[in-house]
C-alpha cells in the first residue's frame, strides 16, 4: 500500500517541485525553481503579498492551487489568499476581449489586476503572469492584453484504444481505456494544466484511422470521464468518426451520407454523446484516404459527408474537421496535386460548422516542404492548418530539431490570394476571407515518458505549438527564448548555447535528410532513417524513387509545366518563382525541377557537389550542437544534460548515415566523385541497403 501512495504522489500533479525530481523534465515548462535574483524576488515579495479571486467554481480553484504553488516554488513562502488582495483576479465585462482573453494591469501604489470576461480568459491570464515570474521580468507598470487570434487550437492525438501510438515517439499513449472512467490517472490533469498554460483549447484522442467502437456507450462515458476533468481548463474532447461506423457498430448495411437512415443514425450518436457531454467539440474526419472508408465509396463528395456530420452537430454548437490529406491509387496524377484537385473544385459546398483540415504541406509533413496551394485557393471554405509536433520524419524522439522555424516559414509564406501580403497565417486566421470559424491542429508528441516527449528538448515542440496556435506573429526566437528561461533558466551563459543549437536544428536536420527539395526519402512503414533506393512498395507513391525520380540526367521531381504542372495549382507569382529554374528558391529546386548533376547553383558548385557539400554540412551542424551542449556541463543539472549529450551522439550518428546512404546510391546515378570537403561514407551501399528496423518506433505491433 506504501508503495502505490508513494508511486501516485510521484505522478501526481506538477505543483510542488518537491515532490517530483525537478530535471527528469516531467515539469515541463511550469517548474517554479526558486528565484535566486535577489532584486527580483524582492520586488515579487513586496508586490504580492496576498491574492484574491473572484469565485469558486473548478476553474477558480486550479487558479487558486496554481498561484500558491507557483509562489511558494519561486519565493519560498506561502501568500495568503484575502479578500482584498494585492494581487486581484477578477471577472470585469471588457468587450474586445471575447471569451478567452485578459488583460493584466500594474500601476504603482495600485493592486496588480488580472481581468476577463470568463474564468479561462482569468486562468489564461493567471499563467501568463506565471510566465512573466519565471522569466524574472518586472511585474511593475504592467498593460498586457491578449485574445487568442485563432479560435481552435487543438492538439489531434493519433493514439489506439489498445494505447499504441501511430507516430509517437514517446512511449504509449497516455489514454488507458481500460482503467477508464473510474481510475483517472493524475498525468491527465497535468497534461490539461500543461495546455492551458499555452492556450490549447481542444484535443482529439483518438487516431485520425479511426476505430468505431470510441463512439460505442461504453466509450462513450470513458470519454465523458476525460472531458469532465479537461472542462475546467478550458479544454473541449473531440473525437475521430470512423465514416463506416454506421456499418460497424450501428448494423445498417450502407454508411452512405445521403440515406436517410445513415444521417438519422449518426443524428441520433451526436445527441447520445452530447447528452454525457454537453460541451463535446465535434468530429476529426480522415476519409477516403489510405484505405480509410468515406463518402467516395458511394460515388459522393467530400462535402456530402462533411455537411452530414455537420448538420448532426450544428445544434449542439459542435463543429467538423474534415481532413483534405487524401491520395487515391487510382489517380495516376502527381501525389502533391490530389487534395487541392479534390477539394478546390468544393469550395462554398461545406456547411459553416465544417473546417477543411490542410497540411502544411502538399506532401506528408517532410522535413521542408513549400507551403500547402491550398491555402488561398477556397475563399468560402474555412480551411485548418494541420501541423506535425511528433517527429514522423524528421529523427522522431532520438533528434533534436526545434520545430518554430518550419512554422513559421509556412505561416510567414504569401500565398498572394488577393495580391501581396495574403499569408498562409491570415488565411487560417481568418482575416484573409473575413472567417468567424477558425482552427490549428498539431499531431502531438506526447507519451508515457516521465518527461512526456521522448526526448527532453522535443518538449519545446509542443510549448511552440501553442504559443502560435494563440498568435501566428510571435518569432522563433522569442518562443525559443520563453521555453528556454522558464525550463533552464534564465542565464545567458546557458540560455545563449541551447538557444543558438534550436535555431540552427531545423536546417541541418533538412540537411542531412532531404536538402535542396528532396523529400520522402525514409524507410518503409516507420520512416526512419534514409532509404532512398525503395521501389517494391504497392503503389508508386509510397516509393521514394516517385519522388527523386534520379537517373543519368539528373535527381528531381518536375512539378512545372513541362511535368506534372502542380506549379499551376500556386498564385501568380508563386506559380512564376516556382515554375522557373533560375529563380525558384534552392531549398526547393528539386521539389519542383529535374535539374541535371552538372546544373551550375547560386554558389558556383555543380547541382551534384552542392548536394554533397549540403548533406556534409547537416553532419558538420549536428557536431557544433554537440560542442554547444558540452559546454552547458556543470551549469543545469546532469540527468538532462546527460540525456540529451547521449541522444546528440546518436543524431550525430544518424547525420552521417543519411549523408552515406544517400550519396552513395544517388553516386550510382551521377557517376560522380564526392568534392572535396564531403567525408568518404564508412560503409558501401550494399551495407546500407541491407539494414532492418522490424520494430522501429511507429511501427505497430501485429498481436
Amino acid at each position: 500500500m506504501k508503495q502505490v501512495i508513494i508511486k501516485t504522489l510521484l505522478l501526481s500533479t506538477l505543483l510542488i517541485p518537491i515532490l517530483l525530481h525537478a530535471e527528469n523534465g516531467y515539469n515541463l515548462w511550469l517548474q517554479y525553481t526558486p528565484i535566486e535574483n535577489t532584486s527580483i524576488k524582492q520586488q515579487y515579495t513586496y508586490q504580492l503579498q496576498s491574492f484574491s479571486i473572484s469565485g469558486d467554481s473548478e476553474t477558480a480553484s486550479i487558479i487558486r492551487s496554481e498561484l500558491k504553488s507557483a509562489f511558494k516554488g519561486m519565493l519560498g513562502i506561502d501568500i495568503p489568499e484575502t479578500g482584498d488582495g494585492d494581487l486581484k483576479i477578477q471577472l470585469d465585462k471588457i468587450n474586445d476581449l471575447g471569451s478567452e482573453g485578459f488583460r493584466i494591469a500594474s500601476k504603482t501604489n495600485q493592486p496588480l489586476t488580472i481581468t476577463a470576461n470568463t474564468e479561462i480568459g482569468l486562468l489564461y491570464g493567471t499563467f501568463h503572469l506565471l510566465k512573466i515570474m519565471q522569466l524574472q521580468q518586472s511585474i511593475t507598470n504592467l498593460n498586457i492584453q491578449e485574445s487568442p487570434k485563432i479560435q481552435h487550437r487543438v492538439l489531434n492525438h493519433w493514439d489506439n484504444l489498445d494505447r499504441t501510438s501511430e507516430r509517437g515517439y514517446a512511449g504509449f499513449s497516455i489514454w488507458d481505456w481500460h482503467r477508464l472512467p473510474d481510475y483517472l490517472d493524475p498525468r491527465y490533469s497535468d497534461y490539461a494544466r500543461a495546455n492551458a498554460s499555452i492556450g490549447i483549447n481542444g484535443t482529439v484522442l483518438t487516431n485520425v484511422n479511426a476505430n468505431a467502437l470510441v463512439l460505442t456507450p461504453t466509450y462513450i462515458e470513458k470519454v465523458k470521464a476525460l472531458a469532465d476533468l479537461f472542462r475546467p481548463y478550458g479544454i473541449k474532447v473531440y473525437l475521430t468518426a470512423r465514416f463506416s461506423a454506421p456499418i460497424e457498430i450501428g448494423g445498417l448495411s450502407t454508411a452512405d451520407p445521403l440515406n436517410k437512415e445513415v444521417a438519422k443514425w449518426w443524428t441520433d450518436k451526436v445527441k447520445e454523446i452530447y447528452k454525457e457531454i454537453p460541451d463535446f467539440g465535434g468530429f476529426l474526419v480522415k476519409a477516403n484516404s489510405e484505405g480509410q472508408p468515406g463518402p467516395h465509396n458511394y460515388g459522393r463528395t467530400h462535402a456530402d459527408g462533411a455537411n452530414m456530420l455537420a448538420r448532426a452537430l450544428k445544434p449542439y454548437g459542435g463543429i467538423v474537421m474534415w481532413r483534405a490529406f487524401v491520395y487515391s491509387e487510382e489517380k495516376p496524377d502527381d501525389r502533391a496535386k490530389q487534395a487541392y484537385d479534390e477539394f478546390v473544385p468544393l469550395d462554398g459546398t461545406f456547411d459553416d460548422n465544417v473546417m477543411v483540415q490542410v497540411k502544411n504541406g502538399p506532401i506528408d509533413f517532410q522535413p521542408r516542404e513549400p507551403f500547402h496551394p491550398m491555402f488561398g485557393a477556397t475563399p468560402k471554405t474555412p480551411l485548418m492548418m494541420e501541423f506535425q509536433i511528433t517527429q514522423e520524419y524528421l529523427g522522431q524522439a532520438t533528434n533534436l530539431v526545434y520545430l518554430a522555424p518550419m512554422y513559421k516559414e509556412c505561416l510567414n509564406s504569401d500565398t498572394y490570394a488577393k495580391g501581396r501580403g495574403s499569408e498562409v497565417a491570415k488565411v487560417i486566421d481568418g482575416s484573409l476571407f473575413n472567417h468567424q470559424l477558425t482552427g490549428i491542429a498539431g499531431v502531438a508528441n506526447i507519451g508515457t515518458d516521465i518527461n512526456w516527449t521522448g526526448h527532453p528538448m522535443a518538449q519545446v515542440n509542443w510549448y511552440a505549438f501553442g504559443r502560435l496556435a494563440w498568435n501566428p506573429e510571435l518569432s522563433s526566437e522569442e518562443i525559443a527564448r520563453e521555453w528556454i528561461g522558464q525550463t533552464f533558466g534564465n542565464d545567458p551563459k546557458i540560455t545563449k548555447p541551447i538557444l543558438e543549437i534550436m535555431l540552427r536544428s531545423w536546417e541541418a536536420a533538412v540537411h542531412y535528410m532531404t536538402p535542396l527539395g528532396l523529400h520522402h526519402l525514409m524507410g518503409t512503414g516507420h520512416h526512419y532513417g534514409p532509404a532512398p533506393w525503395v521501389s517494391n512498395l504497392g503503389r508508386p507513391d509510397w516509393n521514394p524513387v516517385y519522388y527523386h525520380k534520379a537517373d543519368a540526367e539528373g535527381i528531381g521531381f518536375d512539378r512545372t509545366k513541362t511535368g506534372s504542372n502542380a506549379v499551376n495549382q500556386y498564385f501568380t507569382p508563386n506559380n512564376e518563382i516556382f515554375g522557373s529554374l533560375k529563380k525558384c528558391p534552392e531549398k526547393f529546386l528539386l521539389w519542383f525541377h529535374h535539374v541535371p548533376w552538372q546544373y551550375k547553383m547560386a554558389s558556383g558548385n555543380t547541382l551534384w557537389n552542392e548536394l554533397a557539400l549540403t548533406y556534409q554540412e547537416g553532419v558538420n551542424t549536428v557536431r557544433s550542437m554537440q560542442k554547444k551542449w558540452q559546454s552547458l556541463e556543470g551549469k543545469i543539472d546532469d540527468e538532462r544534460f546527460s540525456e540529451v549529450k547521449m541522444l546528440l551522439k546518436i543524431q550525430e550518428k544518424e547525420a552521417i548515415w543519411w549523408k552515406d546512404a544517400s550519396l552513395l546510391y544517388f553516386s550510382t546515378f551521377s557517376k560522380l566523385p564526392l568534392p572535396e570537403g564531403v567525408e568518404s561514407p564508412k560503409h558501401d551501399l550494399e551495407y546500407y541497403q541491407s539494414l532492418s528496423f522490424p520494430f522501429a518506433p511507429g511501427i505497430r505491433p501485429q498481436w
